[in-house]
């Protein structure tokens, strides 16, 4: 392949914006395709596509410090953890700043990928207005999340009430007064709908397979995440995980003698974190109800492992999304049900050299600062400047066998990183490319050396 580079990128979220933000940095023609009518992605609430998983009170669960792009701070009037508006307004900002908003086609579904003979990308795509276009790109950067495509659990039985998924929940109104409400799931989605529900429904169930461990968003009076930050490199993983969990085991007690919770089986960190700083207070004020997994359904009432029986109006189920990619054929990508990603740093296939997954991991810490890391290095590559392992498939095996920690297995968990180890290695290849990225995110020392200072963000934002 010969040609002058031109790249597709599709999805103009966090990690579209930065893939698209790089090639622009670099040089690199580039074209972006977003179904939304906005940038944001996931963060863009009420979008008419549907594609959204915000709601009416989303606030992230990383803090504003390591969440921002590290070459562009988040507005210093943000609080430590912004809510979805803030964050679709950055991201917009981000995008006008850096020239990305002009390579954006809006409302445009991407139909079908497929490869040509000589290995480039054949993209069939539809534009707002019906119009089906056929185009070919030497590059493809993919970034179109992993939180869209809901994973239902499915039950013996019938349940006759209204049952929604995470991904449809936008918010508690006056409809849910009264009402009894049951959420499915541990993770940061359960637990932050189980709270707005807690606010207004006469009684809210939380039913759990297994035990999990719920971190306050801040410890010692700062964001949680930064403890993790400031640890010693040279600290090895797990000590780092023991000492984490005898430290919520001082603040929080035991689990299940206090909240009525399952008693997590394993160390803190083996699995995503649950970010949340009013569960716990909530089921103490009686306002939720622990519950186990559920055996079966029977019309207006759930049937619990433990034999337990209550009926319900409303579930709610928080139970993740898979991995898929509607633009391919499964022959040529499919991660759906891989408990490992193969994936190169999260982002190279074996297979393809100028196929790019930007932002397809689930870090301990919040993803675009990585996926910035990510488009950076595959811009590298397509310029020359970078190469890639020789033998990809052997690269891939020693990279997925030892993970950052020993991480839970399953699906849920066939993308994590942890944040701070990822970000050495990132930093390590980009580096081999010459690149050399500062110490520290945005807002503090060491910013990357060769772009923006916050005099030039500060100016972005007030534009």
């Amino acid at each position: 392949m010969n040609q002058s580079p031109r790249v597709a990128v599709i999805g103009a979220g966090p990690s579209g914006l930065t893939a698209a933000k790089n090639c622009l940095e670099a040089g690199l023609p580039v074209s972006v395709f977003e179904q939304n009518d906005k940038v944001g992605g996931n963060w863009v609430f009420n979008s008419r596509t549907g594609h959204a998983s915000v709601y009416e009170n989303t606030h992230i669960i990383s803090s504003k410090a390591w969440s921002e792009y590290e070459d562009f701070p988040m507005p210093d009037d943000y609080p430590e953890y912004p809510n979805h508006r803030q964050l679709q307004a950055y991201f917009e900002s981000y995008a006008r700043y850096f020239g990305v908003m002009e390579t954006i086609q809006f409302e445009t579904r991407v139909d079908r990928v497929t490869r040509n003979e000589d290995g480039t990308w054949h993209l069939r795509y539809t534009q707002s207005d019906g119009t089906e276009v056929e185009d070919d790109f030497t590059h493809l950067m993919v970034a179109n999340g992993h939180h869209w495509n809901p994973k239902n659990p499915e039950y013996p039985g019938h349940f006759n009430g209204t049952w929604m998924h995470s991904h449809d929940f936008r918010g508690v109104d006056d409809s849910w007064r009264g009402k009894r409400v049951l959420i499915i799931g541990a993770g940061n989605s359960a637990c932050d709908v189980a709270v707005e529900a807690a606010r207004v429904a006469d009684h809210v169930g939380l039913s759990m397979r297994s035990g999990q461990w719920f971190l306050p968003k801040f410890m010692f009076g700062k964001p949680t995440d930064e403890l993790g930050a400031n640890m010693p490199p040279w600290m090895p993983s797990k000590l780092r995980q023991i000492l984490f969990t005898v430290l919520l085991k001082l603040l929080q007690g035991d689990y299940y003698r206090n909240y009525g919770l399952p008693r997590p089986k394993r160390l803190v960190l083996s699995h995503h974190p649950t970010v949340n700083s009013d569960l716990l207070d909530f089921i103490r004020h009686g306002r939720i109800k622990p519950r186990p997994a559920i055996r079966e359904l029977s019309g207006d009432r759930v049937v619990f492992k433990d034999g337990r029986e209550e009926a319900y109006d409303t579930i709610v189920a928080c139970t993740g999304f898979w991995i898929s990619f509607p633009f391919f054929d499964k022959s040529l990508v499919d991660f759906e049900h891989e408990e490992q990603v193969p994936l190169y740093r999260k982002m190279m296939h074996a297979d393809f050299s100028n196929l790019y997954f930007i932002g397809l991991f689930q870090p301990l810490g919040c993803i675009w600062p990585m996926a910035d890391y990510q488009a950076k290095l595959a811009c590298q590559e397509i310029l020359g400047n970078y190469h890639r392992p020789g033998d990809m498939r052997a690269a891939i095996r020693e990279e997925l066998a030892h993970p950052h920690m020993d991480f839970e297995t399953g699906t849920r968990h066939s993308t994590e990183v942890d944040y701070q180890s990822f970000r050495r290695d990132l930093k390590k290849e980009l580096a081999k490319a010459g690149i050399d990225i500062g110490k520290a995110p945005a807002g503090k020392p060491g910013r990357y050396k060769h772009f923006m200072g916050p005099a030039r963000s500060q100016r972005a934002h007030s534009a």
